[in-house]
């Protein structure tokens, strides 16, 4: 019978340190989420001690003078175009290089991972130009092309990883039954790949939704603006009044916050998948 591990000082050591390391990440959280329930007079006066009773004028105030909600409307219709373009592309695109002659699908897979290694700055002054010139700017299709198209490289790696691990079977059994092409991908494929979809979801949409720079070079001084932007202007006007400010950083991390938590089962697995792959 193996020996039991034994609990020793280096144990506790480690313990120890990853307590202090997760105090060290939740402690400005802790700050963001304590300023933003209290009242100026209280965290004027005792800013990091928990709110007396939790005030929700900051909220109100916030959503009122920031112009949350069609910063919100914005953010939501770009995040959902750019994720629906990855998902039908990236899928399609990863069942053909899963699927097709193992010299042409290699090269186009290492092809496209080269998209996940050079960073996007590199062409942010020639996009920016093509975007003018085709007057897209101010309009929210900028950034969903743009956001479409960067991390579409992420999305084929992922989704071909995943393919690769399901076993050819389920689709030659299709074919058997007369089953086209995109039949098979539709009715046979696309349905198991559920967790990696979740994966290519949270990941391709965290970034989507944070985006910041690209944000505010294409769409600032538009109606379209979305929230990080949004929330820089109200925060340069109103950086005196913090109980508002971080009212306003907590209304714009809560969507994908609670996207992230709906959606956290099928992350690991998704992603776990297509690295195996």
């Amino acid at each position: 019978m193996a020996e039991r591990a034994r609990y020793t000082l280096g144990t506790f050591g480690l313990e120890i340190g990853m307590v202090a390391v997760a105090a060290v990440f939740a402690f400005p959280v802790y700050v963001l989420v304590v300023l933003a329930f209290k009242p100026r007079t209280e965290w004027a006066q005792s800013p990091l001690s928990l709110p007396v009773e939790l005030y929700l004028g900051n909220f109100a105030e916030a959503w009122e003078k920031a112009y949350l909600a069609d910063a919100l409307i914005s953010s939501v219709v770009i995040l959902v175009a750019s994720l629906m373009i990855l998902v039908v592309a990236g899928s399609l695109g990863g069942f053909f290089l899963a699927r097709c002659l193992p010299r042409l699908g290699n090269a186009l897979y290492f092809m496209f991972l080269a998209g996940m290694i050079l960073p996007f700055q590199l062409a942010l002054i020639p996009l920016y130009q093509n975007m003018r010139d085709i007057h897209l700017l101010g309009s929210p299709v900028s950034l969903i092309l743009f956001h479409g198209g960067i991390h579409l490289p992420l999305a084929l790696f992922l989704y071909t990883g995943f393919i690769r691990t399901i076993p050819r079977a389920y689709e030659e059994a299709a074919r058997i039954d007369g089953a086209s092409d995109f039949q098979v991908f539709a009715l046979v494929v696309f349905p198991m790949l559920r967790p990696v979809t979740g994966t290519v979801l949270i990941l391709c949409g965290v970034f989507t939704w944070n985006d910041f720079m690209t944000a505010l070079l294409y769409l600032s001084g538009s109606d379209w603006a979305t929230v990080p932007v949004t929330i820089y202007s109200f925060v340069d006007q109103y950086i005196t009044e913090w109980g508002i400010v971080f009212a306003s950083l907590l209304i714009g991390i809560a969507p994908v916050l609670l996207v992230f938590l709906l959606l956290q089962r099928h992350m690991i697995k998704g992603f776990t998948s297509g690295i195996k792959g």
